[in-house]
């Protein structure tokens, strides 16, 4: 940030518009400087200290993106958290994070309950709360901080937990700061003319890798948007439409929902660039975008422990292969292992893992926080074991299979669901879909779908037939679903991840009984 407000001062390096579109703030790099000088010197003010950890809890405005900055100034920990979260969920993390202090709005400070540590409110106010922007706005722009060692504390992510409780990230100040140097330049491809909009919530890492360190390591704008409520299709190609955004970040959810709109409406004459991560995408909205736009869709995989690990990395110039997750970050040796920690043959299915010794790569996690378990089962044999599944072709490219507790083992097949949930997806018919494993007693296993159709369709069994054929024609046979389940919605993570564990639950031996 000082780096550019040296450079290019004046530069617009934050936009900011609300919901409605009728406000608009803009934020030069000096500005931001400066803003981020009198956050640091607010929050000490307060109380907070050098290896303190914040929770940040707020929706997408402009105080986010300044409270980190003045955290990461003043040497402070940022916890940052979704609003979706419960009132339990945010006292598990204020307990087992040692939280000090939170910045949040009203609608956080409600659910926080008899939270005891620092109280800082953005916007109104409420008794025993501190006025964020009142409190910054009477400070100096002038901040000189205790120096940061490459190994202190850097950020608190809490991952959104697709089985179990949620766990603790660790990042140092090397390996996630500087470290997402890459994910801008390798796979969000920016420059300094760049204006860019990442649709990701603020208070998952995703934020972090797009909305953050990536773009402004490159000098690019970041594009924010007050977005409330439920996410609305048509309402985000209008934005896309009506400001000069230049590359655009969207998770496969949004974009399946997005492509079912009649993209005909709307041209985007400044777009340059798209990506999307966070789980696979089916080809069929690739190429739906890609005939709508003329764009491609680079897709990348990383973890909330990793910076970008695998991807289509356009300065590279490979050709993208639809389905495919890329190649992989130059900057990390990854491999595909086996059982027993040894990499396989090029199309053979293993868990993807990252070499850490001799040299542990940067970008990389430090540890669970008090998860000496998680550690040792992560951490083995002198590689990160990801606990994903995928496999590498011949030319490179990764191909995702599902997470390792995902993979389905039917009458000796090993069956990825995101392939059987592709094909599902490509039927006019589904909205939405999870397939898992069903115990079953000759199989072992047999393949379930729990499909969310789209408003117009009727949950029939000659529509449950009609599905079944439909896989069968698009992936091999023996991958078909045998059972299709019609349900209103799924599961989800606070981050939009499905959380297949509820499904399995849900037809475990026990439940028959």
């Amino acid at each position: 940030m000082d780096r550019w407000a040296a450079e290019r001062p004046d530069s617009t390096a934050l936009w900011w518009v609300n919901d409605t579109g009728d406000h608009t703030i803009k934020y030069s790099f000096r500005q931001l400087m400066d803003a981020g000088c009198q956050a640091a010197n607010y929050l000490c003010g307060q109380g907070v200290a050098k290896g303190d950890r914040v929770m940040i809890l707020l929706p997408r405005l402009p105080e986010w993106w300044i409270v980190m900055l003045g955290l990461i100034r003043l040497g402070a920990v940022p916890v940052p958290s979704t609003l979706l979260l419960t009132e339990r969920d945010l006292a598990y993390r204020v307990e087992t994070g040692c939280i000090k202090g939170v910045v949040t709005t009203q609608e956080g400070a409600i659910k926080m309950g008899q939270f005891a540590g620092v109280r800082m409110l953005v916007g109104g106010s409420m008794p025993g709360w501190q006025d964020f922007n009142e409190g910054v706005k009477g400070a100096s722009t002038l901040f000189e901080g205790e120096p940061t060692r490459a190994d202190d504390p850097g950020i608190i992510f809490f991952t959104s937990a697709t089985t179990g409780e949620p766990k603790m990230v660790l990042h140092t100040q090397l390996s996630y700061g500087l470290a997402h140097r890459q994910t801008g330049e390798l796979w969000l491809d920016l420059h300094p003319e760049d204006l860019h909009w990442n649709l990701s919530d603020l208070g998952w890492g995703k934020a972090a890798w797009s909305s953050f360190y990536g773009p402004w390591h490159m000098g690019a704008c970041v594009f924010g948007v007050n977005t409330m409520g439920k996410f609305d299709a048509h309402h985000t190609l209008e934005i896309l439409a009506r400001y000069p955004i230049t590359s655009w970040c969207a998770p496969p959810t949004a974009l399946r929902l997005i492509v079912r709109q009649d993209l005909s409406r709307w041209k985007f004459p400044h777009l340059r660039h798209c990506v999307s991560a966070g789980e696979p995408l089916n080809p069929e909205v690739i190429a739906i975008w890609k005939a709508a736009t003329g764009l491609d869709i680079y897709e990348c995989y990383g973890q909330t422990e990793t910076v970008v690990l695998i991807g289509n990395f356009r300065a590279h110039g490979l050709p993208i292969r639809p389905g495919s997750m890329g190649h992989a970050n130059p900057n990390f040796h990854v491999a595909i292992l086996d059982d027993q920690s040894r990499e396989v043959a090029p199309g053979v299915e293993g868990e993807i893992a990252i070499r850490v010794e001799p040299q542990r790569p940067i970008g990389l996690f430090r540890e669970y926080l008090n998860s000496d378990a998680e550690n040792l089962r992560q951490f083995r044999d002198g590689w990160y074991l990801t606990g994903d599944r995928a496999r590498c072709d011949a030319d490179g490219y990764y191909w995702f299979v599902g997470r390792k507790d995902d993979v389905i083992k039917s009458s000796g097949y090993r069956i990825g669901p995101f392939e059987v949930e592709h094909a599902l997806m490509e039927h006019k018919a589904v909205l939405d879909v999870a397939v898992v494993g069903k115990p079953d007693e000759i199989r072992g296993q047999i393949v379930k779908a729990f499909i969310v159709l789209r408003a117009s369709q009727e949950p029939t069994a000659a529509l449950k037939s009609e599905l079944q054929m439909h896989c069968k024609k698009t992936v091999a046979p023996y991958k078909y679903p045998r059972e299709i389940e019609f349900v209103q919605e799924l599961p989800k993570t606070t981050s939009g991840k499905t959380r297949r564990v509820e499904l399995r639950q849900r037809e475990a031996p026990s439940r028959k009984t």
